[in-house]
């Protein structure tokens, strides 16, 4: 049987209403009920695992299987993930017809789509460069729209701050499972081709898995009005034809969420390229950051989103921001000190920055979720997304030419960017953060 949130009209909204609700501190059972159930809970681990074991070694298959060019394959991927963001707007106006677990299910088959197509493809051959772009594309396309649509699904089972702490706790379970699929791989990685070729043979499996138990689920929402807004806008009879616009203060979320997104390749990028390339320490000390990383994503994304529930999800995200600019400028103090003391130097800062990624985590969703009047949520969420999957798109060449540059225009261009961003967040606005309808026949009126 399908479950289906009920439809409410909408009413106008704010930023975030202006009383908070009490913070909700849930037990085991309550918190796995509020993500999804067990079996969905299950979906996301298997799916993470999936992910994390092929994601970080993608280009590796292209060079070591393939037989591409290391530059060949980066802009192969490169030009995947980008025409997979370009989908993100047909999943929003699919998620606000009221798909919800279904649309989870398809984000991780389109992903399955994507490792038979790198399992398929011919080494050596003219068509490889193609066949591993498209298949760049479909994993992409699932990476970005599976988290659109999760977030819309716990936003139709769960509200006000037990959706918060529900989307906090999705978040650790992703973590926990590309921290387990990264170690499995890496230990497959002593197979060779033979041991990569296994890997996506494993992703495949896991994905495929992961989508039977989302989708059997039967999550769905009510979205009969904004349908039949949809449908009458497309006809041709006399009433007024809708016109969609985004107000101001979602665009400066949006372009505020663009430098935030920044500090999630801190870990991956620009610590690892500053330890090795700069000051010549060992790769395992950009794996001891990533591994502390994963580690307290893991362990206290679900506390700190709860502890933070005590102040408004806005203020919120611009205290995220002022934590990890401190932390910047804690990098660039760090890289300024005698080698034998930047180094854990630099792993202690990587906490701070971390608590400043958990409060982000926690705020940033949640506050889209929370201001999108219902009949858009699914498009509030999927411009969000495309907000995150362009930052993480651009965000490695950004981080390596300011590099290149020296600590100082790395740290302090970040640094700056990011006050800017929790500035322009925290800044009081009359104006709500949401997608507004507007028909044609009010603004003549008006």
């Amino acid at each position: 049987m399908t479950r289906s949130a009920p439809s409410s009209p909408p009413a106008p909204f704010s930023p975030e209403p202006a009383a908070s609700s009490p913070t909700w501190k849930p037990g085991v059972r309550a918190l796995v009920r509020a993500v999804g159930g067990p079996r969905y809970v299950v979906a996301l681990a298997v799916d993470s695992i999936g992910a994390g074991l092929l994601r970080p070694f993608l280009l590796l298959y292209g060079i070591d299987v393939l037989h591409l060019a290391a530059l060949t394959a980066g802009l192969a991927m490169t030009a995947g993930v980008v025409a997979g963001l370009g989908c993100m707007p047909l999943v929003g106006r699919w998620l606000d017809r009221g798909a919800r677990s279904a649309a989870v299910a398809a984000s991780m088959l389109v992903r399955v789509i994507g490792t038979v197509l790198l399992l398929a493809a011919p080494a050596g051959h003219a068509a490889t460069v193609l066949v591993f772009a498209v298949a760049a594309l479909f994993l992409g396309l699932g990476g970005q729209a599976v988290s659109a649509a999760h977030a819309a699904l716990v936003s139709t089972i769960s509200a006000d701050r037990q959706r918060d702490t529900a989307l906090a706790a999705g978040r650790s379970v992703r973590n926990a499972g590309l921290g387990l699929g990264a170690l499995l791989a890496t230990a497959s990685l002593t197979g060779g081709t033979v041991g990569l070729r296994a890997l996506a043979a494993g992703t495949a499996v896991t994905y495929l898995l992961s989508a039977a138990l989302a989708y059997s689920v039967h999550i769905r929402a009510c979205a009969a009005p904004a349908a039949a807004r949809d449908a009458t806008s497309r006809g041709t009879g006399s009433a007024p034809r809708a016109r969609r616009t985004v107000v101001p203060a979602m665009r400066l979320l949006l372009a505020a969420n663009v430098v935030y997104v920044f500090c999630l390749s801190i870990p991956e990028v620009a610590l690892p390229l500053v330890l090795v390339t700069q000051l010549h320490a060992s790769p395992v000390w950009a794996a001891v950051v990533f591994v502390i990383n994963t580690g307290l994503v893991v362990a206290f994304q679900v506390p700190v989103t709860i502890w933070m529930s005590r102040f408004s999800r806005r203020t919120a995200l611009a205290l995220s921001g002022v934590v990890i600019s401190f932390s910047y400028l804690g990098f660039l103090g760090s890289v300024e000190l005698p080698r034998q003391w930047a180094v854990p130097a630099i792993v202690g800062v990587s906490v701070l920055c971390t608590l400043g990624e958990l409060i982000y985590a926690g705020s940033s969703t949640a506050l889209v979720a929370a201001a999108a009047p219902e009949h858009n949520l699914g498009r509030a969420l999927a411009r969000f997304q495309l907000s995150t999957g362009f930052s993480l798109a651009i965000s490695p060449a950004i981080i390596t030419a300011l590099a290149a540059r020296g600590p100082a225009a790395l740290w302090i261009s970040l640094t700056a960017a990011t006050l800017l961003a929790a500035v322009a967040v925290a800044r009081p606005t009359s104006q709500p953060w949401e997608e507004v309808t507007h028909s044609d026949e009010y603004a003549a009126k008006t």
